[in-house]
């Protein structure tokens, strides 16, 4: 059903749309809701997350079928916690489409390909993506009571 697809930087008003959508975001709520992300930063998040990415960032769009963007999938190494952390992100008019399965099932096998051993993620505790990650592989590695901590084995 999808395809990834590398945006360049006249594409990033995809995501700017995505940021400030107040149903697609409504998974941050406990970090704040909307991100504004006005076209000044884009070049430099190109270059950072595109170009120079020093194989510690991935970033792609979901196109589906009709070459409609869908999505974003990502994932980054952070120095924090020393392991490549997920993001996946639907656009809220597609959701509850089977996107997200599939968004999350390319995004460990770009992953794998790419020579990442594991992935973790850390979603609200309220969020129902939840299901989701536990129904695709990941395991719960620890939970606040903010957040649940889940990671998989690639």
């Amino acid at each position: 059903m999808l395809t990834l697809y590398a945006p360049g930087l006249e594409d990033l008003w995809f995501r700017q749309m995505m940021l400030a959508d107040e149903e697609t975001m409504s998974y941050n709520h406990a970090w704040g809701g909307t991100i504004p992300w006005p076209e000044k930063e884009w070049e430099n998040w190109y270059s950072h997350w595109m170009i120079r990415h020093g194989g510690k960032r991935y970033y792609r769009y979901l196109k589906n079928r009709d070459g409609q963007y869908v999505g974003e999938i990502a994932y980054h190494y952070d120095d924090e916690i020393q392991h490549e952390v997920a993001n996946v992100l639907i656009y809220s008019p597609y959701r509850r489409k089977g996107y997200g399965a599939e968004a999350l099932e390319l995004l460990c096998a770009a992953a794998k390909n790419n020579g990442v051993t594991e992935l973790y993620d850390d979603i609200a505790i309220d969020n129902p993506a939840i299901k989701l990650f536990l129904k695709h592989g990941f395991t719960e590695a620890y939970r606040t009571q903010e957040k649940v901590f889940l990671r998989r084995k690639l």
